[in-house]
């Protein structure tokens, strides 16, 4: 069985997007898969290749000014020369964003990641979970305690440092590297049965 190769292409500006990212790798990893954590702010051409050898892209960056970071739109913008040669063709993609506040417009950077893909032709897998803390007896420490379904998404409070990052948010992007890791898993085998 081949493995999947996810990579986590993520910007983060304080470090609260980077445990999200971190949860993500922890997640897809536990699956099997060989995960690649590349902060598009550092980005250099062996990292590129990474990307464009990975079955699964999960874009991640925090929500600033109801978009994702000027960093990752600038790694957005960069990624033309994929875009031209169709590199990224039918690849699987998922995204992530961290806010201080609950919503934080945050559901605009997850919908700009989900464009990105699509314009590069890719896959987009949701997060899959039912919202959670919506009943009398949930809480906030349920899964996807946000109520986001397409893609994880975090809320920090903004006088808290990385530490700050609540655990089911952490729990939450987890669920999301391993449901990324296990489409791509399926994806290769159908791709295998399909050529046989």
């Amino acid at each position: 069985m081949t493995t999947p190769v996810v990579s986590i292409a993520y910007h983060s500006g304080y470090g609260h997007t980077a445990v999200i990212a971190e949860a993500v790798r922890e997640g897809a990893a536990a699956t099997g898969a060989t995960v690649h954590l590349i902060n598009v702010d550092e980005i250099d051409d062996a990292q590129w290749e990474l990307l464009d050898g990975s079955d699964a892209i999960v874009f991640g960056s925090p929500t600033y000014m109801g978009t994702a970071s000027g960093a990752f739109h600038q790694f957005a913008e960069d990624t033309s020369k994929r875009w031209f040669t169709d590199t990224w063709r039918n690849k699987l993609a998922a995204g992530f964003s961290n806010s201080g506040s609950k919503s934080g417009d945050k559901l605009h950077t997850l919908q700009f990641f989900a464009t990105l893909a699509a314009q590069h032709g890719m896959h987009w897998v949701n997060l899959g979970l039912k919202p959670g803390w919506n009943t009398s007896e949930g809480s906030e420490h349920d899964l996807n305690r946000l109520g986001f379904f397409s893609g994880a998404a975090a809320q920090t409070n903004a006088d808290e440092g990385p530490e700050g990052v609540h655990k089911a948010d952490i729990a939450t992007a987890e669920h999301l590297g391993r449901r990324v890791a296990e489409t791509a898993r399926t994806f290769i085998a159908g791709r295998a049965a399909v050529a046989a």
